[in-house]
């Protein structure tokens, strides 16, 4: 008869095994020369090495940014290529390289109001220099870590809510806020691709402890028993979400025009 404790290890034992990291995609955290984004997907992503590890020179040899981060994204999170063009498009316009070859670096897209936006859900406004929009800040996202008390998981409503109670925060310390029609779209896709990635990509209802790990660790929970959506995240999917929680978080504009970012060093053109 096999004791408890030998019970115990192969119950470990069997569970790790279960629950176990893509080979060639485990887990690495970044090193001290390693560039990471405002965006806690794309970290993860290169976190897993899913794109490059180091998050730096993402080059045409290697594959054009456009295929390279749509085609990671399909393979680590499941999403279409639609859900992200946009965004990497507009990475595109973060590099200030010359060169035929050299694409995109991870920690340029902080670039204040193209992907970056302020009242995220786990970085610090921009606040014309003086806020940290790349690193993630537990205090900001602990309004996220306390909504939808009693339960297991966020949704749009809970996460909705947050977005409001953040919105109010910035409308209140933020005397730089910019918050058009772009913004609350960006916040409420962000918002969408987490619990969609992270949850059921229909109902945008996701495990807590799945949408923690990504944002605070910036890792696929596959140890905890995630797996990639066995659903395609597309846009059909993702749009009514990204609806529901502009509705849900009762937004108004508190600018009239948005502002135009063209890339490094032309930020702030603005739209009438």
């Amino acid at each position: 008869m096999k004791s408890a404790s030998a019970l115990a290890l192969l119950s470990f034992v069997s569970v790790a095994v279960a629950f176990s990291e893509p080979a060639g995609h485990e887990f690495q955290a970044p090193g001290p020369d390693d560039q990471r984004s405002p965006c806690p997907g794309l970290n993860a992503l290169a976190n897993h090495g899913y794109l490059p590890r180091n998050g730096q020179n993402i080059t045409i040899p290697q594959l054009p940014l456009l295929l390279l981060t749509l085609s990671a994204s399909a393979v680590g999170l499941n999403f279409d290529w639609g859900v992200l063009l946009l965004a990497a498009k507009q990475g595109l316009m973060t590099s200030t390289d010359k060169s035929s070859e050299t694409m995109m670096s991870l920690e340029p897209l902080v670039l204040h109001d193209l992907i970056e936006h302020d009242a995220s859900l786990s970085r610090s406004d921009y606040q014309n220099g003086t806020g940290d929009a790349l690193h993630f800040n537990e205090t900001i996202y602990s309004v996220m870590a306390n909504s939808n008390p009693g339960s297991d998981y966020y949704n749009t409503t809970s996460t909705a809510q947050v977005m409001y109670q953040r919105l109010q925060y910035s409308i209140a310390t933020n005397p730089t806020l910019i918050n058009t029609e772009k913004e609350i779209t960006g916040r409420a896709g962000t918002a969408a691709l987490a619990l969609t990635s992270m949850g059921n990509a229909t109902t945008g209802v996701a495990p807590k402890k799945f949408v923690d790990i990504l944002f605070r660790e910036e890792r696929l929970p596959f140890l905890e028993g995630w797996k990639p959506s066995p659903v395609l995240i597309t846009l059909d999917l993702v749009g009514p979400l990204v609806e529901a929680m502009v509705a849900g978080s009762n937004w108004t504009a508190t600018q009239s025009c948005e502002p135009i970012v063209n890339g490094p060093g032309n930020s702030v053109d603005t739209a009438a």
